[in-house]
Protein backbone atom coordinates (compact mmCIF):
# COMPACT_ATOMS: atom_id res chain seq x y z
CA UNK A 1 0.00 0.00 0.00
CA UNK A 2 2.73 2.48 0.83
CA UNK A 3 4.48 1.54 -2.36
CA UNK A 4 1.31 2.46 -4.39
CA UNK A 5 0.98 5.92 -2.77
CA UNK A 6 4.58 6.84 -3.30
CA UNK A 7 4.40 5.82 -6.89
CA UNK A 8 1.30 8.04 -7.59
CA UNK A 9 2.25 11.18 -5.62
CA UNK A 10 5.28 11.88 -7.79
CA UNK A 11 3.36 12.48 -11.02
CA UNK A 12 1.00 14.97 -9.32
CA UNK A 13 3.83 17.13 -7.89
CA UNK A 14 5.56 17.14 -11.25
CA UNK A 15 2.37 18.38 -12.99
CA UNK A 16 1.90 21.28 -10.58
CA UNK A 17 5.51 22.33 -10.97
CA UNK A 18 5.13 22.26 -14.73
CA UNK A 19 2.10 24.53 -14.66
CA UNK A 20 3.89 27.08 -12.48
CA UNK A 21 6.86 27.17 -14.82
CA UNK A 22 4.59 27.71 -17.81
CA UNK A 23 2.82 30.68 -16.10
CA UNK A 24 6.13 32.41 -15.37
CA UNK A 25 7.24 31.84 -18.90
CA UNK A 26 4.11 33.50 -20.31
CA UNK A 27 4.58 36.57 -18.10
CA UNK A 28 8.18 37.07 -19.15
CA UNK A 29 7.29 36.37 -22.78
CA UNK A 30 4.78 39.24 -22.74
CA UNK A 31 7.58 41.63 -22.03
CA UNK A 32 8.06 44.41 -19.47
CA UNK A 33 5.30 46.61 -21.00
CA UNK A 34 2.45 44.44 -19.70
CA UNK A 35 3.97 44.07 -16.28
CA UNK A 36 4.37 47.88 -15.88
CA UNK A 37 1.02 49.05 -17.49
CA UNK A 38 -1.06 51.31 -15.17
CA UNK A 39 -4.64 52.71 -15.54
CA UNK A 40 -4.89 56.21 -17.17
CA UNK A 41 -5.39 59.09 -14.74
CA UNK A 42 -8.83 60.84 -15.08
CA UNK A 43 -9.42 64.61 -14.53
CA UNK A 44 -12.15 66.04 -12.26
CA UNK A 45 -15.71 65.76 -13.56
CA UNK A 46 -17.30 69.00 -14.84
CA UNK A 47 -19.93 70.34 -12.42
CA UNK A 48 -23.37 71.43 -13.68
CA UNK A 49 -24.03 75.02 -12.53
CA UNK A 50 -26.19 78.07 -13.25
CA UNK A 51 -24.53 81.39 -13.94
CA UNK A 52 -25.39 85.10 -14.05
CA UNK A 53 -23.64 88.18 -15.34
CA UNK A 54 -22.30 91.03 -13.27
CA UNK A 55 -24.06 94.17 -14.50
CA UNK A 56 -23.75 97.92 -14.25
CA UNK A 57 -26.99 99.64 -13.24
CA UNK A 58 -28.38 102.88 -11.86
CA UNK A 59 -29.60 102.77 -8.25
CA UNK A 60 -30.78 105.26 -5.70
CA UNK A 61 -31.88 105.18 -2.08
CA UNK A 62 -35.62 104.80 -1.64
CA UNK A 63 -38.28 104.96 1.04
CA UNK A 64 -41.47 102.85 1.00
CA UNK A 65 -44.74 104.72 0.56
CA UNK A 66 -48.08 102.95 0.80
CA UNK A 67 -50.21 103.58 -2.27
CA UNK A 68 -53.26 102.10 -3.96
CA UNK A 69 -54.51 101.02 -7.33
CA UNK A 70 -56.99 103.35 -8.98
CA UNK A 71 -58.91 102.95 -12.22
CA UNK A 72 -58.38 105.52 -14.94
CA UNK A 73 -61.92 104.80 -16.12
CA UNK A 74 -64.66 104.27 -13.57
CA UNK A 75 -67.90 105.90 -12.53
CA UNK A 76 -71.66 105.89 -12.62
CA UNK A 77 -73.57 104.93 -15.75
CA UNK A 78 -76.70 107.10 -15.69
CA UNK A 79 -79.92 107.31 -17.66
CA UNK A 80 -79.90 109.82 -20.54
CA UNK A 81 -83.66 109.88 -20.93
CA UNK A 82 -86.53 109.58 -18.47
CA UNK A 83 -88.73 106.51 -18.31
CA UNK A 84 -89.60 103.33 -16.39
CA UNK A 85 -87.16 100.41 -16.40
CA UNK A 86 -88.42 97.40 -18.33
CA UNK A 87 -85.33 95.19 -18.21
CA UNK A 88 -82.01 94.84 -16.33
CA UNK A 89 -79.31 92.92 -18.22
CA UNK A 90 -76.25 93.36 -15.98
CA UNK A 91 -75.71 92.45 -12.35
CA UNK A 92 -72.93 93.09 -9.83
CA UNK A 93 -69.74 91.29 -10.83
CA UNK A 94 -70.65 90.95 -14.50
CA UNK A 95 -67.91 91.80 -16.97
CA UNK A 96 -69.25 93.81 -19.90
CA UNK A 97 -67.83 95.17 -23.11
CA UNK A 98 -68.16 98.65 -24.50
CA UNK A 99 -71.61 99.02 -26.06
CA UNK A 100 -73.25 96.14 -24.18
CA UNK A 101 -76.82 96.88 -23.02
CA UNK A 102 -77.01 97.24 -19.22
CA UNK A 103 -80.69 98.16 -18.89
CA UNK A 104 -83.67 98.95 -21.12
CA UNK A 105 -86.40 101.56 -20.56
CA UNK A 106 -89.98 101.29 -21.78
CA UNK A 107 -89.78 102.32 -25.44
CA UNK A 108 -93.40 102.73 -26.61
CA UNK A 109 -93.81 106.40 -25.73
CA UNK A 110 -90.44 107.32 -27.11
CA UNK A 111 -91.20 105.40 -30.28
CA UNK A 112 -94.41 107.31 -30.98
CA UNK A 113 -92.80 110.64 -30.13
CA UNK A 114 -90.28 109.90 -32.85
CA UNK A 115 -93.03 108.94 -35.30
CA UNK A 116 -94.83 112.23 -34.63
CA UNK A 117 -91.64 114.16 -35.25
CA UNK A 118 -91.06 112.31 -38.50
CA UNK A 119 -94.59 113.17 -39.63
CA UNK A 120 -94.02 116.79 -38.76
CA UNK A 121 -90.92 116.80 -40.94
CA UNK A 122 -92.99 115.51 -43.85
CA UNK A 123 -95.59 118.25 -43.26
CA UNK A 124 -92.96 120.95 -43.18
CA UNK A 125 -91.44 119.67 -46.39
CA UNK A 126 -94.84 119.92 -48.09
CA UNK A 127 -95.33 123.48 -46.85
CA UNK A 128 -91.92 124.46 -48.10
CA UNK A 129 -92.66 122.92 -51.50
CA UNK A 130 -95.94 124.91 -51.73
CA UNK A 131 -94.15 128.13 -50.84
CA UNK A 132 -91.48 127.39 -53.44
CA UNK A 133 -94.16 126.82 -56.10
CA UNK A 134 -95.88 130.09 -55.22
CA UNK A 135 -92.54 131.83 -55.35
CA UNK A 136 -91.88 130.46 -58.82
CA UNK A 137 -95.25 131.79 -60.08
CA UNK A 138 -94.66 135.24 -58.63
CA UNK A 139 -91.23 135.38 -60.16
CA UNK A 140 -92.68 134.55 -63.56
CA UNK A 141 -95.25 137.35 -63.23
CA UNK A 142 -92.52 139.74 -62.13
CA UNK A 143 -90.46 138.87 -65.17
CA UNK A 144 -93.42 139.56 -67.52
CA UNK A 145 -94.03 142.95 -65.92
CA UNK A 146 -90.35 143.81 -66.30
CA UNK A 147 -90.51 143.00 -70.03
CA UNK A 148 -93.61 145.19 -70.44
CA UNK A 149 -91.85 148.02 -68.60
CA UNK A 150 -88.88 147.83 -70.89
CA UNK A 151 -91.09 147.96 -74.02
CA UNK A 152 -93.09 150.87 -72.64
CA UNK A 153 -96.31 149.02 -73.35
CA UNK A 154 -99.68 150.53 -72.47
CA UNK A 155 -100.46 147.37 -70.52
CA UNK A 156 -97.71 148.21 -68.06
CA UNK A 157 -98.75 149.93 -64.86
CA UNK A 158 -96.20 151.21 -62.39
CA UNK A 159 -98.39 150.55 -59.38
CA UNK A 160 -98.94 146.96 -60.39
CA UNK A 161 -95.21 146.44 -60.82
CA UNK A 162 -94.51 147.80 -57.32
CA UNK A 163 -97.22 145.61 -55.80
CA UNK A 164 -95.77 142.55 -57.48
CA UNK A 165 -92.32 143.35 -56.21
CA UNK A 166 -93.66 143.53 -52.62
CA UNK A 167 -95.46 140.23 -53.06
CA UNK A 168 -92.22 138.59 -54.23
CA UNK A 169 -90.38 139.88 -51.19
CA UNK A 170 -93.12 138.54 -48.90
CA UNK A 171 -92.98 135.15 -50.60
CA UNK A 172 -89.19 135.08 -50.14
CA UNK A 173 -89.70 135.61 -46.43
CA UNK A 174 -92.37 132.89 -46.29
CA UNK A 175 -90.09 130.44 -48.09
CA UNK A 176 -87.27 131.21 -45.67
CA UNK A 177 -89.65 130.77 -42.73
CA UNK A 178 -90.90 127.44 -44.12
CA UNK A 179 -87.30 126.26 -44.58
CA UNK A 180 -86.52 127.21 -40.97
CA UNK A 181 -89.57 125.33 -39.71
CA UNK A 182 -88.44 122.30 -41.71
CA UNK A 183 -84.95 122.39 -40.17
CA UNK A 184 -86.51 122.66 -36.71
CA UNK A 185 -88.78 119.69 -37.39
CA UNK A 186 -85.82 117.66 -38.65
CA UNK A 187 -83.85 118.50 -35.50
CA UNK A 188 -86.79 117.45 -33.31
CA UNK A 189 -87.01 114.19 -35.24
CA UNK A 190 -83.30 113.53 -34.69
CA UNK A 191 -83.64 114.26 -30.98
CA UNK A 192 -86.58 111.87 -30.79
CA UNK A 193 -84.48 109.22 -32.54
CA UNK A 194 -81.63 109.82 -30.09
CA UNK A 195 -83.98 109.54 -27.10
CA UNK A 196 -85.32 106.27 -28.48
CA UNK A 197 -81.77 104.98 -28.82
CA UNK A 198 -81.00 106.12 -25.26
CA UNK A 199 -83.81 103.87 -24.03
CA UNK A 200 -81.16 101.14 -24.21
CA UNK A 201 -78.61 102.10 -21.56
CA UNK A 202 -75.21 100.85 -22.78
CA UNK A 203 -71.76 100.50 -21.22
CA UNK A 204 -69.58 103.48 -22.20
CA UNK A 205 -66.42 101.37 -21.75
CA UNK A 206 -65.44 97.79 -21.00
CA UNK A 207 -65.30 96.87 -17.34
CA UNK A 208 -66.97 95.17 -14.38
CA UNK A 209 -70.26 96.17 -12.74
CA UNK A 210 -69.53 96.85 -9.06
CA UNK A 211 -72.93 98.23 -7.99
CA UNK A 212 -76.51 98.38 -9.23
CA UNK A 213 -78.76 101.34 -8.33
CA UNK A 214 -82.16 100.44 -9.82
CA UNK A 215 -84.61 97.62 -10.41
CA UNK A 216 -87.21 96.68 -13.02
CA UNK A 217 -90.24 98.95 -12.70
CA UNK A 218 -88.38 101.91 -11.22
CA UNK A 219 -88.84 105.23 -12.93
CA UNK A 220 -85.59 106.88 -13.93
CA UNK A 221 -85.11 110.58 -14.46
CA UNK A 222 -82.42 112.05 -16.66
CA UNK A 223 -79.04 111.64 -14.93
CA UNK A 224 -80.23 109.05 -12.39
CA UNK A 225 -77.68 106.29 -11.65
CA UNK A 226 -78.18 102.83 -13.12
CA UNK A 227 -74.91 100.97 -12.30
CA UNK A 228 -71.34 101.69 -11.18
CA UNK A 229 -68.72 100.47 -13.66
CA UNK A 230 -64.94 100.11 -13.27
CA UNK A 231 -62.37 99.22 -15.92
CA UNK A 232 -59.95 96.92 -14.08
CA UNK A 233 -57.72 96.63 -17.15
CA UNK A 234 -56.76 100.33 -17.00
CA UNK A 235 -55.39 100.63 -13.47
CA UNK A 236 -52.58 102.86 -12.28
CA UNK A 237 -50.85 103.48 -8.97
CA UNK A 238 -51.67 106.46 -6.78
CA UNK A 239 -49.64 107.40 -3.70
CA UNK A 240 -49.63 110.33 -1.26
CA UNK A 241 -45.96 111.28 -1.11
CA UNK A 242 -44.54 113.58 1.62
CA UNK A 243 -43.74 117.00 0.22
CA UNK A 244 -40.10 116.77 1.34
CA UNK A 245 -39.69 113.69 -0.91
CA UNK A 246 -41.46 115.10 -3.94
CA UNK A 247 -38.51 116.96 -5.51
CA UNK A 248 -37.08 113.88 -7.22
CA UNK A 249 -40.39 112.86 -8.75
CA UNK A 250 -40.91 114.32 -12.21
CA UNK A 251 -42.87 112.80 -15.10
CA UNK A 252 -40.92 109.84 -16.43
CA UNK A 253 -39.04 109.04 -13.20
CA UNK A 254 -38.78 105.26 -12.74
CA UNK A 255 -39.79 103.53 -9.49
CA UNK A 256 -40.60 100.01 -8.33
CA UNK A 257 -43.95 98.90 -6.92
CA UNK A 258 -44.63 95.83 -4.77
CA UNK A 259 -48.00 94.24 -5.69
CA UNK A 260 -49.20 90.83 -4.51
CA UNK A 261 -45.66 89.88 -3.53
CA UNK A 262 -44.25 90.80 -6.95
CA UNK A 263 -42.09 93.75 -7.96
CA UNK A 264 -43.11 95.67 -11.07
CA UNK A 265 -41.61 98.77 -12.65
CA UNK A 266 -43.53 102.01 -12.93
CA UNK A 267 -43.04 105.60 -14.06
CA UNK A 268 -44.36 108.88 -12.74
CA UNK A 269 -47.22 110.09 -14.93
CA UNK A 270 -48.21 113.20 -13.03
CA UNK A 271 -47.70 115.04 -9.75
CA UNK A 272 -50.98 116.63 -8.72
CA UNK A 273 -50.37 120.29 -7.76
CA UNK A 274 -52.57 120.09 -4.67
CA UNK A 275 -51.23 119.60 -1.14
CA UNK A 276 -53.09 118.00 1.73
CA UNK A 277 -52.64 120.45 4.65
CA UNK A 278 -53.33 117.74 7.25
CA UNK A 279 -50.78 115.15 6.07
CA UNK A 280 -48.45 117.47 4.12
CA UNK A 281 -48.52 115.12 1.15
CA UNK A 282 -49.17 115.42 -2.56
CA UNK A 283 -50.85 112.87 -4.79
CA UNK A 284 -48.61 111.25 -7.42
CA UNK A 285 -49.88 109.01 -10.21
CA UNK A 286 -47.69 106.21 -11.62
CA UNK A 287 -48.23 104.08 -14.71
CA UNK A 288 -47.11 100.46 -14.31
CA UNK A 289 -46.96 97.39 -16.51
CA UNK A 290 -49.62 95.23 -14.86
CA UNK A 291 -50.34 92.87 -17.75
CA UNK A 292 -48.93 89.85 -15.89
CA UNK A 293 -51.22 90.52 -12.90
CA UNK A 294 -54.51 91.13 -14.70
CA UNK A 295 -57.36 89.25 -13.11
CA UNK A 296 -55.75 89.48 -9.66
CA UNK A 297 -56.05 93.24 -9.13
CA UNK A 298 -58.79 95.46 -7.76
CA UNK A 299 -59.48 99.14 -7.35
CA UNK A 300 -58.19 100.62 -4.05
CA UNK A 301 -55.89 97.61 -3.56
CA UNK A 302 -52.88 98.52 -1.39
CA UNK A 303 -49.40 98.57 -2.93
CA UNK A 304 -45.98 99.76 -1.79
CA UNK A 305 -44.07 102.28 -3.88
CA UNK A 306 -40.28 102.63 -3.51
CA UNK A 307 -39.90 106.42 -3.79
CA UNK A 308 -36.32 107.56 -4.55
CA UNK A 309 -34.79 110.01 -2.07
CA UNK A 310 -31.37 110.38 -3.74
CA UNK A 311 -30.18 110.86 -7.28
CA UNK A 312 -29.45 107.70 -9.26
CA UNK A 313 -25.81 106.49 -9.30
CA UNK A 314 -24.10 103.98 -11.58
CA UNK A 315 -22.93 100.86 -9.69
CA UNK A 316 -21.74 97.31 -10.34
CA UNK A 317 -24.04 94.63 -8.93
CA UNK A 318 -23.92 90.85 -8.53
CA UNK A 319 -26.73 88.37 -7.90
CA UNK A 320 -27.21 87.59 -4.22
CA UNK A 321 -27.04 83.82 -4.80
CA UNK A 322 -23.51 84.11 -6.19
CA UNK A 323 -22.04 85.30 -2.87
CA UNK A 324 -20.46 82.77 -0.48
CA UNK A 325 -19.05 83.42 2.99
CA UNK A 326 -15.67 81.72 3.44
CA UNK A 327 -13.28 82.36 6.34
CA UNK A 328 -15.02 85.61 7.22
CA UNK A 329 -14.82 87.00 3.69
CA UNK A 330 -17.29 87.33 0.83
CA UNK A 331 -16.30 85.51 -2.33
CA UNK A 332 -17.75 84.29 -5.62
CA UNK A 333 -16.78 81.74 -8.24
CA UNK A 334 -16.00 83.43 -11.55
CA UNK A 335 -16.06 81.43 -14.80
CA UNK A 336 -12.68 81.63 -16.54
CA UNK A 337 -11.94 79.30 -19.48
CA UNK A 338 -14.81 76.98 -18.55
CA UNK A 339 -13.50 76.57 -15.00
CA UNK A 340 -14.62 78.04 -11.67
CA UNK A 341 -12.07 80.31 -10.03
CA UNK A 342 -12.67 81.78 -6.54
CA UNK A 343 -12.43 85.53 -6.10
CA UNK A 344 -12.80 87.63 -2.96
CA UNK A 345 -15.09 90.63 -3.30
CA UNK A 346 -16.33 93.55 -1.24
CA UNK A 347 -20.08 94.14 -1.29
CA UNK A 348 -22.21 97.14 -0.37
CA UNK A 349 -25.95 97.77 -0.14
CA UNK A 350 -28.62 95.43 -1.39
CA UNK A 351 -30.45 96.41 -4.58
CA UNK A 352 -33.50 94.20 -4.90
CA UNK A 353 -32.15 90.67 -5.40
CA UNK A 354 -28.60 91.87 -6.00
CA UNK A 355 -25.73 93.45 -4.06
CA UNK A 356 -23.59 96.42 -4.98
CA UNK A 357 -19.98 95.33 -5.63
CA UNK A 358 -17.43 97.80 -4.31
CA UNK A 359 -14.36 95.78 -5.32
CA UNK A 360 -13.40 92.50 -6.99
CA UNK A 361 -15.67 92.32 -10.03
CA UNK A 362 -16.36 94.21 -13.22
CA UNK A 363 -19.38 94.44 -15.48
CA UNK A 364 -19.61 91.42 -17.78
CA UNK A 365 -17.99 88.89 -15.42
CA UNK A 366 -19.88 85.60 -15.30
CA UNK A 367 -20.40 84.15 -11.81
CA UNK A 368 -21.93 80.93 -10.53
CA UNK A 369 -25.31 81.33 -8.76
CA UNK A 370 -26.40 77.66 -8.48
CA UNK A 371 -24.16 74.75 -7.53
CA UNK A 372 -21.37 76.97 -6.18
CA UNK A 373 -21.43 75.46 -2.66
CA UNK A 374 -19.56 72.29 -3.73
CA UNK A 375 -17.10 73.80 -6.19
CA UNK A 376 -13.33 73.81 -5.68
CA UNK A 377 -10.81 76.13 -7.35
CA UNK A 378 -10.20 75.31 -11.00
CA UNK A 379 -13.04 72.79 -11.27
CA UNK A 380 -14.46 72.50 -14.80
CA UNK A 381 -18.09 73.56 -15.10
CA UNK A 382 -20.86 73.35 -17.64
CA UNK A 383 -24.05 75.40 -17.80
Amino acid sequence: MKLYQSVHKRPVSTAILALFVLSLASVFAAGPGLAQKKPAKKGPRAALVSVDKVVAQSVSQTIPVVGRLVARRSGVVAARVAGPVSEIRADVGDRVKKGDVLAVLVREQLHWVRERRVAEVASRKAQLAAQDAAMVMKNQEMQRLERLKNTKSAAHRAARFDDMRQEVMMLNSQVAEAAAHLRQAEADAKLAQINLRYASIRAPFSGVVIRRHTEVGSYLTVGQAVVDLIDDTALEVEADVPVNRIAGLVPGTGVTVAINGQIVTAKVRAVVPQENPLTRTRTVRFTADLAALLGHLAGNQSVTVAVPITAAAKVISVHKDAILRRRGKDMVFVIEKSAAQPRNIKIGDAVGGRFVVEDGLKAGDVVVVRGNERLFPGQPVKF
